[in-house]
């Protein structure tokens, strides 16, 4: 019961401390000498030129968001790319490959692996990778490793029913 009386008392008391009834007469004579201070000369709105119109000409040609039809027609022609959907999936591909950075490298029996921080998330860790790994959601095979760098390349959609490689290199970084 004292519960449900203590924000009750301490709104009354609060409000009450508005109410004081102090003296205000500082207040009053600051707002009069603000009134009483001439204003200030206003500067004038800036001119603007009104633009020539446009005149939108290209309303018969291509629209901006499609491919050119030869691209088109290159992306079609290509080697066929399909990702594995049947392997089974390795833990970095749980997240972005955006958000990974690289943050050292380890050599073990000759072999390179770069380490790499999964970015910010409740599940942040570092995971050593190696050629031959994949990582990110766009099925993205680790072909080659360097002390500097590791180049990714990623498995995406064409939007058109398709798949293309999207080459990725992600760099280490250096602290600064």
């Amino acid at each position: 019961m004292m519960n449900n009386k203590t924000p009750l008392l301490l709104a009354v008391v609060l409000l009450a401390g508005c109410g004081a009834g102090g003296d205000l007469s500082d207040l009053r004579d600051y707002i009069e000498e603000t009134k009483r201070r001439p204003g200030k000369q206003i500067e004038p709105l800036p001119v603007f030129r009104p633009l020539p119109p446009f005149s939108y000409s290209a309303m018969t040609l291509r629209s901006p968001f499609e491919r050119p039809v030869e691209e088109l027609a290159s992306v079609k022609g290509g080697k066929s790319v399909e990702p594995d959907l049947s392997r089974p999936k390795e833990y970095l591909e749980n997240f972005s490959i955006t958000n990974m950075l690289m943050v050292g490298t380890v050599e073990q029996q000759g072999t390179l692996w770069a380490l790499i921080d999964t970015g910010p998330g409740s599940q942040r860790s570092v995971e050593p990778v190696t050629v031959g790994n994949y990582m990110g959601r766009n099925h993205g095979k680790i072909i080659s490793a360097s002390p500097t760098q590791i180049e990714v390349m990623e498995i995406v959609s064409d939007g058109d029913d398709g798949w293309v490689e999207r080459p990725r290199i992600i760099k280490l970084q250096e602290k600064e």
